[in-house]
């Protein structure tokens, strides 16, 4: 009964977030990140999988193509949560934004069927999503420039994800309410799988040794914001 509890009070929880959340700078991490972690995490471990049972010859992490535009040069340090809390703190990109960007991916890799999500494009893949998703959604937004170094690219790579992605995804964008409470359902049934030991496992990885080799440095348009550069 207790457990039931806390997952009724979890999916209630995230609703509050998607329809009512409002940033403040001591705003907690809002729990659809951790969901959708959780949901990304899982699918990366399904396609190692099957990458694993596959012969090299007849599987590559992105199916080839123009895809490859979204591999990284090497897999980050960084976690899938990690990554998606630095995102959270630094745009102030609302939760909507983020159930935006899972439709999007989900999307994407549904016209891409060669695509798989992997270690070495998730982060590219969700850094391009969230920002084409703060801009359908926001009414203001940041510059591709600070979402560039925010997500640890260069300015030109991230325009160049952007405008790949577009076409690939044939501009379709639309998130009509439907399909968005769909994809809010599916986040809450993620709470009853127990997201909290993806993000524990994943966590493991020395988030203070990753800390000690990264630069702080400064955005000179926007200087209330200080946070270490990360590279993909």
């Amino acid at each position: 009964m207790a457990v039931s509890s806390s997952l009724t009070t979890s999916a209630r929880k995230l609703r509050s977030d998607l329809y009512s959340y409002f940033y403040q700078d001591n705003s907690k991490t809002p729990l659809v990140i951790s969901l959708l972690s959780s949901v990304i995490d899982r699918t990366v471990t399904k396609n190692q999988r099957i990458s694993q049972r596959a012969s090299q010859a007849s599987y590559s992490s992105c199916g080839g193509g123009k895809t490859h535009i979204f591999d990284c040069r090497e897999i980050p340090d960084l976690t899938i949560q990690s990554y998606l809390e630095r995102i959270f703190r630094y745009t102030k990109a609302g939760p909507s934004v983020y159930v935006v960007a899972y439709v999007y991916i989900e999307r994407f890799c549904q016209v891409n069927p060669g695509f798989r999500i992997s270690l070495i494009n998730v982060h590219r893949l969700l850094i391009t999503t969230i920002m084409i998703a703060s801009k359908y959604v926001e009414d203001l937004n940041y510059r591709n420039s600070y979402f560039a170094k925010v997500g640890g690219l260069e300015t030109e790579d991230l325009n160049r994800l952007e405008l790949e992605f577009l076409f690939l995804m044939g501009f379709k964008l639309h998130v009509n309410v439907n399909v968005f409470e769909s994809y809010c359902c599916h986040l809450e049934r993620e709470v009853s799988f127990g997201y909290g030991g993806y993000q524990i496992e994943k966590a493991l990885r020395c988030a203070e040794e990753i800390k000690s080799r990264q630069m702080v440095v400064r955005d000179p348009n926007h200087h209330h914001h200080q946070f270490g550069r990360i590279l993909l």
